[in-house]
């Protein structure tokens, strides 16, 4: 006796189906400036700060110099902060029987959450001036905040994406029955 299903009959593909994807986003906060940016900033910064302190030397005044040293120096930092920031990411994927939260930070452990997309829910935080302000995932009690990086716009535009998936993961598998 076969215990497989014969082709063309929809339980042949219910495990494929059921572990694709209905939806798939990898959320990275948003830098204006690249690494290109942050070289030319602090070259020109840099360029500004030496010229600036040049009568500053001629004069004998020399420590005012090294302030605007440690200015340029202190700006390399903050932007290379700003840049060591942009590597961090939140993932999320919603299978009919699976929603996947992965959160990865610069530093430290990745988190990750798995929930059954039949009892999760998303709930928005809305500010009536401002917008959405706040998305979570809430699943028996537990609340995982995602899209931290958006803006509260962004937060509305992925809140709606997001519902639809967790909406099409609760009627399940969608069968080609060609």
């Amino acid at each position: 006796m076969d215990a497989h299903p014969p082709p063309g009959h929809p339980e042949g593909h219910e495990h494929d189906a059921a572990a694709r994807p209905l939806f798939s986003a990898t959320i990275r906060p948003h830098r204006s400036m690249g690494v290109r940016g942050v070289k030319l900033v602090l070259v020109l910064v840099g360029l500004a700060s030496l010229v600036a302190s040049i009568p500053f030397i001629v004069m004998g005044f020399w420590p005012v110099a090294g302030f605007y040293g440690l200015d340029v120096l202190l700006l390399f930092f903050a932007l290379r902060g700003n840049l060591d920031q942009a590597r961090s990411y939140e993932e999320i994927v919603v299978s009919p029987v699976e929603l996947l939260v992965r959160k990865v930070p610069v530093r430290g452990a990745a988190a990750e959450w798995r929930f059954n997309p039949l009892w999760t829910r998303l709930r928005r935080d809305i500010h009536a001036e401002f917008g959405v302000q706040r998305l979570s995932l809430v699943s028996r009690g537990l609340a995982v905040p995602v899209g931290h990086f958006l803006s509260p716009d962004e937060k509305e535009r992925f809140g709606d994406r997001l519902s639809v998936a967790l909406s099409d993961a609760r009627r399940g598998p969608v069968y080609d029955h060609s």
